[in-house]
């Protein structure tokens, strides 16, 4: 309890009412660029060349005479790389490394045309053009000739060179005239820039959007506000325990990507940079400004959306994507930043966590609750505690005496078990994994070159360095099985704390001018501390594994290109009604981000929920990416049977439906890992022409099947919900009541109610019976639901593997089968070639819904038997047909026709 209060009043404000988080007005290089003068420079066009990989030319600064140099880069998936860096620094600013997956495949510019007042560029067969404008310098960006995004409209480039330090040996202790820019002050806490100010910043303009998402992680809705009326976005990954809501202060991760929507088009801006960022966003209307030019008057049939991003180190390094549609852009920034990890199977059932379970005989306790109580699960988590002394890949010898038999017994009955590994190591010289790590020069160390040092749950704590490649496959390595003691390969890992969080460090967190590898300041870096542990973890369970098991790793702290390795969750939320509401655009908000494997703790990680909040948040919380229980030391214990048996009923319902749901939450990642798309979708994404969808962020699709609006409100008696497409069915997934889509639904509701809907035109495939976990569900039969588009049409995809190896990737052992519904005939075939997986899988149910017609026989025709007739029921009330007892092989070719 201490430890936690510890943790509540660092990040309230104190007696003095200075809060321990920076407003953007507190940030001096946020305040230079807002207040600094719009500096108009030079697009130097005679300096202009060509090269393999697109074009380079200098931007000179009239007013300082700095150069700067410009690079382009067409990319052959429609992406645009904008690439500004000094011309003569005088060392190299830092570049974000391991973030872009591979070399980008470039096309080769050509000149369309030239004159002194612009150049046109053009590529890919001269559908997209570049037009560099000599003064003002702005680059505008035409697809099909017409003018998609403009660069730098608002003169607002800015750029702060590099500067020899005043003395090599103070280190900012002989400081230059404008000394306020080499040093800064917040609170107690000062912060010594090595080379000065640096930062960077531009902005763009995107023609004809008046909607933009994306930049996750905020408490805010899934639409970005007009930051006019207050602080800009701030990206800046902090530890903010029960953070407030509908504020755009930085959490725990940050994704600097906008992704802009409008009915024709859908593209997105990627500006990569690690350090602390902010992003102004504002809209305009169709409506002419005062003081804009008459060619921007001309332009201002449409609306517009003004984006200016501004950033305290690095470079300017901006991509942009062009779409055109969701599906594209999703596939582009994915191969930019890389696919969505295909986790294994159990990680998408159902985990309890808890700080903490208290011993082994508490874990084997609560696992055998769930087997009394009927509630499947696949993970039990431990927390801090489970330690000896808070030092990680250690076991508290009372409380966990045989670690790895516990994990057997887990095992037993094919379940895992997660700890948790935080980046801090107690400063112990007793301790070897101290003494490697000091020895072997794996921490942060402080701008005087001593090994840094800060407060956490250890107390005196030092750093890994996980920027370094040497630190990373170090700490890998001390995942192995012969290293951590206690461990088997059924253990997996949690990183937590790792923005980094600092109980006495400037917001919390590491000072920026502490230095990591190469000399980079921790500036440079910040928000990717935590991706570079994700990294390292992930690497280490699958060398443990001898590279063919996949791992599952959950972080807090994340950056573009975290999906790779893993999970993520919303943090330390609260447990209220308004907290389960914000979970839903949070998490869209990451899903439109790439961060697709993502949840938010079930029943709110602070503050006990009362019954009624804990059902709605299972039954919300079972249609989302990542599902997990999880609750702070000093809330009541909270296991699902702990509230009566009708709270236990219910919640055993939700996550029953979700393990009958996972043959297609699994279809769907494996389209997230191989296309991009994520699972959980706003509406938009699925119904992008229809503009009432665009602002819709308490409802939201499950791949592009199923629709579905949790309840997030207390004492409910009826939900609106809204059906898009005016040209759509849906069909009630309880009721199998069918509807028209273009409107809003009033549906009554109870506590057992849970709007979800299943789209015409969609073929889904659920696991038919119950399972403890996941393990058994794959020995399930399944069932096939086929709901009707208005033409009678409609399909489906399945996606099967072993669920735990890489042998989907290595040796192509997968299947993939398409369900496909025309004329009153059911086909399942193969979906693609070469694919080596078997399995035993049969269907053993198949329903129609909304089938006008009572059929007269039902006959299964599978190739090389006799046809058969199978016996059948029709419900005329909800004119629904269902056969069982089919029993057909899924990796067998055959067809269902109803006569």
């Amino acid at each position: 309890m201490a430890e936690v209060r510890q943790h509540v009043v660092s990040v309230i404000p104190d007696d003095e009412g200075k809060e321990k988080f920076k407003k953007s007005s507190d940030v001096a290089f946020y305040r230079r660029q807002m207040q600094g003068p719009n500096l108009q420079h030079r697009a130097l066009l005679d300096t202009l060349v060509l090269t393999e990989r697109g074009a380079r030319l200098e931007l000179l600064n009239p007013d300082t005479q700095t150069k700067l140099l410009l690079s382009l880069s067409p990319c052959k998936n429609d992406t645009v790389r904008i690439l500004i860096d000094e011309l003569q620094p005088i060392k190299a600013r830092y570049r974000v490394p391991d973030v872009i997956t591979g070399e980008l495949q470039c096309e080769q510019l050509r000149v369309v045309r030239q004159s002194k007042l612009c150049v046109f560029l053009s590529w890919s067969s001269g559908r997209h053009q570049i037009c560099v404008w000599h003064f003002p310098f702005r680059l505008e960006i035409l697809c099909e000739d017409k003018v998609m995004v403009t660069f730098n409209s608002r003169s607002k480039l800015w750029f702060e060179t590099l500067q020899d330090p005043p003395s090599s040996s103070s280190h900012g202790s002989e400081l230059p005239e404008d000394a306020s820019l080499w040093k800064e002050t917040f609170r107690q806490f000062v912060d010594v820039k090595a080379n000065g100010p640096s930062s960077v910043g531009s902005d763009l303009s995107l023609h004809g959007f008046s909607h933009v998402f994306g930049l996750p992680e905020h408490a805010d809705g899934l639409q970005l506000r007009d930051t006019g009326d207050g602080d800009a976005y701030r990206l800046f990954n902090l530890d903010v325990f029960a953070y407030d809501l509908h504020r755009r202060l930085g959490l725990y991760g940050s994704v600097p990507l906008i992704v802009a929507h409008k009915p024709d088009r859908t593209l997105g801006v990627f500006w990569l940079n690690a350090s602390e960022t902010f992003v102004n966003v504002h809209y305009r209307s169709a409506d002419p400004q005062d003081g804009e030019t008459p060619r921007l008057k001309r332009r201002r049939r449409e609306p517009q959306t003004d984006v200016h991003w501004l950033s305290e180190s690095g470079l300017i390094d901006c991509l942009v994507l062009l779409g055109p549609g969701p599906q594209q852009l999703f596939k582009q920034y994915a191969q930019l930043t890389g696919y969505q990890a295909l986790p294994p199977l159990f990680s998408l059932g159902y985990h309890q966590c808890r700080w903490n379970y208290d011993d082994e005989a508490d874990v084997k306790a609560v696992d055998a609750g769930f087997d009394r109580h009927d509630i499947p699960y696949d993970v039990i988590w431990l927390d801090i505690e489970h330690t000896d002394g808070k030092r990680y890949f250690t076991w508290d010898p009372v409380a966990f005496p045989d670690p790895s038999g516990l994990q057997r017994h887990l095992e037993g009955k094919k379940r895992k078990l997660v700890v948790i590994s935080d980046p801090h190591i107690k400063v112990d010289p007793d301790w070897s994994m101290y003494r490697e790590a000091r020895d072997g020069g794996h921490f942060v160390r402080n701008r005087e070159g001593e090994i840094y040092r800060g407060s956490c749950w250890p107390g005196e704590s030092s750093y890994l360095d996980f920027s370094s490649a040497h630190t990373r496959a170090w700490y890998s390595r001390c995942f192995g099985l012969g290293k951590y003691k206690g461990s088997t390969s059924s253990l997996f890992v949690w990183n937590d704390m790792n923005e980094p969080s600092v109980f006495d460090g400037p917001e919390q967190t590491m000072p920026k001018d502490a230095v990591h590898c190469g000399g980079w300041e921790h500036r440079d870096l910040h928000n990717l501390y935590g991706f570079y542990q994700h990294m390292a973890t992930a690497e280490g369970l699958v060398s443990r594994s001898a590279g063919l098991e996949r791992p599952f790793v959950l972080t807090r702290s994340f950056f573009a290109g975290s999906q790779r390795f893993g999970a993520v969750w919303t943090g330390d939320n609260v447990a209220s009604w308004e907290y389960l509401q914000i979970s839903v655009p949070m998490l869209l908000s990451l899903s439109v981000a790439g961060i697709a494997f993502c949840g938010a703790d079930v029943g709110g990680f602070v503050q006990d929920p009362d019954p009624e909040l804990l059902v709605r948040w299972y039954q919300a919380a079972a249609l989302q990416p990542f599902f997990r229980g999880h609750s702070a030391k000093e809330t009541k214990r909270r296991e699902p049977w702990l509230f009566g048996e009708e709270v236990t009923a219910r919640i055993r319902t939700a996550v029953q439906q979700r393990y009958c749901l996972l043959p297609y939450w699994y279809t769907l990642f494996h389209q997230a890992h191989t296309c991009g798309l994520p699972p959980l979708r706003p509406l938009w994404v699925e119904f992008p022409t229809d503009q009432s969808t665009f602002s819709v962020d308490n409802q939201f699709m499950i791949g592009g099947a199923l629709l579905a609006c949790p309840v997030t409100e207390a004492q409910v008696k009826e939900v609106k919900v809204f059906l898009p497409g005016s040209n759509e069915v849906w069909y009630d997934v309880h009721s199998a009541e069918e509807h028209k889509g273009g409107r809003t639904l009033s549906l009554p509701v109870t506590l057992d109610t849970v709007p979800v809907f299943q789209r015409g035109g969609s073929v889904l495939c659920r696991a038919a019976g119950g399972a403890s976990c996941t393990a058994d569900l794959q020995l399930l039969p399944l069932s096939i639901t086929v709901a009707p588009d208005p033409q009678g049409v409609a399909e489906g995809e399945l996606y099967l593997d072993d669920g735990h190896s890489f042998s989907y990737r290595d040796r192509k052992s997968f299947c993939r089968r398409r369900f496909s519904f025309l004329s009153d005939r059911l086909l399942c075939r193969a979906a693609g070639e070469g694919e080596t997986f078997e399995c035993d899988t049969v269907v053993h149910t198949l329903t129609v819904l909304g089938l006008k017609r009572k059929p007269s026989s039902v006959i299964v025709h599978v190739s090389g038997a006799k046809d058969l007739s199978a016996a059948f029921e029709f419900l005329e009330s909800c004119f629904t047909l269902t056969v069982k007892n089919l029993e057909l092989r899924v990796l067998t070719d055959w067809e269902i026709e109803i006569r």
